[in-house]
């Protein structure tokens, strides 16, 4: 069932290809963040020898600056070069999913992103109860000019002990309105000893995914883990909002292995994330694809009239996901203006129709969004591009 989408409407933003795929080189995975200081957008990918997981070789990036067009208002971005993250790396591991988010006070970019040994698949891990993955990050303070060296924060979590594997993302983090870190998380919680010599005498046991994140306080020199989402769910993003009386809340929005949707909200750390009812407004594609969430500010409906600047401290939400129940393909952009109400969320503007697979968001300011995305004429695994709309093509896309 779901919402039926709409088509009918083209904006004056920018669709232009940003990582595109030949033989030898794939690029997978994508992730996006503005960078409100330098006014760039930097995107992230996996590169990769073939389209397997188990084939990713590097994390790569680029950095694009916004262009408008003074006679016909459409705003273009201009890409870099491709640039290698060299010290995304660990040895005799692959680097794979990508998740950026910012530290505003400090000016910090964060990168994290997992490292798994070998070519060991997630399935094998997951078949075994033996995880072979490794929690990293790398920080630049210059837009990504240039990175530190990669810190594995793997040995400092008694949680990731007791997974069978676990990933981040992929796609941004956040930073709160309170100046809190949060990291997307995924795992597999295992049912046997945190020994891997061990997992052989349970055969029989399957481990269940569930979404969770890492958080920091303190500008991301200590973090830990909030308590997991209990509804099976997969890859993840979170997002920002407020209830009536000004209080921050933590939504999050994951994939499931088919149906619909998982989606959660975060009251406060004890009580962890809280799924909400499941409704049939986002269905899930498949046997599941990721998706992701912003939050942005409250736009008036008044033409034209930007609200950025408003008092009103509460926030809506966008999400981009492909539209089609049983195939990726016809990614749509869906609008919620109440985040705690599941069945507040729009019909879908599908902005890139045929195959169309995993995304990421960005919003820049003043009622613009650029999304990441995979996409291509046969398969979905040929492009990574980005579209940059406005709040105003988002209301005509959807039809309202």
């Amino acid at each position: 069932m779901g919402n039926k989408p709409s088509r009918r409407y083209q904006p004056k933003g920018d669709e232009s290809t940003v990582f595109i795929s030949k033989k030898n080189d794939v690029y997978r995975i994508p992730a996006l963040f503005y960078d409100r200081d330098r006014k760039i957008l930097m995107a992230f990918a996996e590169k990769r020898k073939t389209s397997d997981d188990a084939s990713s070789v590097a994390i790569v990036m680029k950095t694009g600056i916004f262009k408008e067009d003074e006679t016909t208002h459409k705003v273009t971005v201009k890409w870099s070069e491709l640039k290698l993250l060299k010290e995304a790396h660990l040895h005799r591991h692959r680097p794979m999913s990508p998740c950026p988010l910012y530290e505003k006070t400090s000016k910090t970019l964060f990168l994290f992103f997992m490292c798994v040994e070998g070519t060991i698949t997630e399935q094998c891990q997951i078949r075994h109860n033996c995880n072979k993955a490794r929690l990293c990050y790398i920080t630049s303070k210059d837009g990504g000019q240039s990175w530190s060296k990669v810190t594995d924060l793997t040995c400092k979590f008694d949680e990731i002990k007791s997974w069978a594997t676990f990933a981040v993302g992929p796609g941004h983090g956040i930073q709160t309105d309170g100046g809190r870190l949060i990291v997307p998380v995924y795992a597999y919680a295992s049912c046997c000893c945190s020994c891997c010599h061990c997992c052989l005498c349970c055969g029989s046991c399957r481990p269940t995914p569930n979404a969770l994140y890492l958080y920091s306080d303190d500008k991301g020199k200590t973090w830990q883990f909030v308590h997991k989402l209990q509804t099976e769910s997969l890859e993840c993003e979170m997002a920002e909002f407020f209830d009536e009386g000004g209080n921050s809340k933590i939504y999050c929005n994951a994939r499931s292995k088919g149906g619909n949707r998982v989606e959660a909200i975060l009251h406060n750390d004890r009580a962890g994330l809280i799924p909400l009812l499941p409704t049939v407004k986002l269905v899930e594609t498949g046997g599941g694809c990721q998706g992701s969430v912003v939050s942005f500010p409250v736009q008036s409906e008044a033409a034209g009239v930007d609200d950025d600047q408003n008092q009103n401290p509460n926030k809506w939400l966008l999400f981009t996901h492909p539209s089609n129940r049983s195939k990726r393909t016809d990614l749509g952009v869906y609008l919620n203006k109440f985040p705690s109400d599941p069945n507040a969320w729009s019909k879908p503007w599908i902005i890139n129709s045929g195959p169309s697979a995993y995304s990421d968001l960005a919003y820049t300011g003043d009622g613009w969004f650029a999304c990441l995305m995979e996409r291509g004429k046969h398969s979905e695994i040929e492009q990574i591009a980005c579209k940059v709309f406005s709040y105003n093509d988002v209301k005509q896309g959807i039809g309202k």
